[in-house]
């Protein structure tokens, strides 16, 4: 489904787009559907959110560079339900670690989809090796 709406920034970093209710309701899978998103070609996943009783769909300072785009932009935007499962692909010595650590596997596989994302994020994102070791070690946490 296709929409026409503006770039909503709030704050220096925060930015969204409003969906219109008749496009969340024709997703039919309730208030706060999983989705997929395309601006200007770039298509990325997110779950709409109530907002102040207004459904929004968050887009990162990640997701606007990627589709060139920025907060009180007019964009057309394609919006449809995403059913694919959602898994996170982790780093090859991140399960490893895990697994020597029983307490935090278990808590790692119960983490939600974007929890699991920031800390594989965490550990992809360090410069150094020992870095990169010392978050593996720590990751098993919740944040």
């Amino acid at each position: 489904m296709r929409f026409h709406t503006t770039i909503l920034q709030s704050g220096k970093t925060a930015a969204g787009i409003q969906v219109p209710t008749e496009i969340v309701e024709a997703l039919g899978a309730g208030k706060v559907p999983k989705v997929r998103v395309t601006i200007r070609g770039y298509t990325y996943r997110s779950s709409v959110a109530m907002v102040g009783g207004v459904p929004m769909v968050g887009v990162s300072a990640e997701n606007r560079a990627a589709a060139g785009v920025a907060g009180g932009d007019d964009v057309h935007v394609d919006i449809e339900l995403d059913t694919a499962p959602r898994e996170v692909t982790v780093p090859t010595d991140f399960p490893a670690a895990l697994d020597a650590e029983p307490k935090a596997r278990r808590t790692f596989d119960r983490l939600s989809y974007s929890n699991k994302s920031w800390h594989v994020g965490q550990v992809e994102g360090a410069k150094s090796d020992e870095t990169r070791q010392r978050r593996i070690l720590s990751e098993g946490r919740p944040r």
